[in-house]
């Protein structure tokens, strides 16, 4: 499954971003915490380059918990600030322009030596689609400023925003890249609702569902469809087809498919998360 999805507004943003780079002391680097590594575009270290930079891990409240923790040590093992948060219910915002202020400690002391009362720190907001920056800029500004909706490719401008007098945050487009190289990443991103549903074919991201959810939350996907362990001895085909039937699809297979992904959007299987760092250090090795 090759998903190709790159409007003509994004491949515009990465450009604004890259200019916008001088005026920012801060990268804020949003990304799901159900998919820290395929929610974060390939090109951002290119794009952002040495710029101080925030792993922002949105949406903690969807994803396993424990699984998060490692993602919060993984990043900081690469010399990042990192923080799970949850923007939609203002869990744990106010820690980022603390951590935005650590990082800037030397370049506000110097600042205040030359007379500077309060220095003002500039952080750019970034990521892909979806992942929740627009949500994260209102919480922080305590207005409803940035335009948000749940799909992707809401944002097409750049605007400042301001939190407080220290404080000030660019909110940017999400930025995708033009071809999924790895189809894993495609499919994860679909199955989480990054991309727009036009762009991927739903048997294949709901046969993927199927087979991660009856694999890592086993538990929670029996009880979600009232599966026994007759069933869950199927093989996928034939677990799609049976929940199909039983669901009151017939023999439609993808319009269970779709049904999967729906409800792993909204939960029914609990809070997860579809990749662990040592899973990604090991296809980086």
């Amino acid at each position: 499954m090759a998903i190709n999805w790159f409007p003509g507004h994004m491949a515009k943003a990465r450009n604004q971003v890259q200019e916008k780079l001088k005026q920012v002391d801060v990268v804020l680097e949003i990304v799901d915490a159900r998919t820290p590594e395929a929610s974060r575009n390939p090109m951002m270290n290119q794009i952002v380059g040495q710029k101080p930079r925030i792993m922002v891990l949105n949406k903690q409240d969807l994803a396993d918990p424990e699984i998060t923790k490692q993602w919060v040590a993984y990043y900081k093992g690469f010399g990042y600030e990192a923080i799970a948060i949850d923007a939609q219910h203002a869990k744990r915002l106010n820690q980022i322009p603390q951590l935005a202020k650590k990082l800037m400690a030397a370049k506000i002391a110097k600042q205040k030596s030359r007379g500077i009362k309060n220095p003002a720190i500039r952080a750019m907001c970034i990521g892909i689609p979806n992942v929740g920056k627009s949500t994260i800029l209102n919480r922080l500004i305590k207005k409803n400023v940035a335009v948000t909706g749940n799909r992707p490719g809401v944002t097409k401008n750049q605007q400042w925003l301001k939190a407080d007098e220290t404080f000030q945050l660019l909110d940017t487009p999400g930025i995708l890249w033009p071809k999924f190289e790895d189809e894993m990443i495609g499919k994860k991103l679909a199955l989480t609702g990054a991309i727009a549903d036009s762009v991927y074919q739903e048997d294949i991201v709901g046969m993927y569902g199927l087979q991660f959810f009856r694999e890592n939350y086993t538990e929670s996907f029996r009880r979600a469809y009232g599966l026994n362990a007759d069933d869950l001895a199927l093989s996928d085909a034939d677990l799609m087809i049976h929940l199909a039937k039983k669901n009151g699809f017939a023999d439609n297979y993808n319009r269970m498919a779709e049904r999967i992904i729906f409800d792993a959007r909204q939960g029914k299987f609990g809070r997860y998360t579809l990749e662990k760092p040592e899973a990604e250090n090991d296809a980086n090795a």
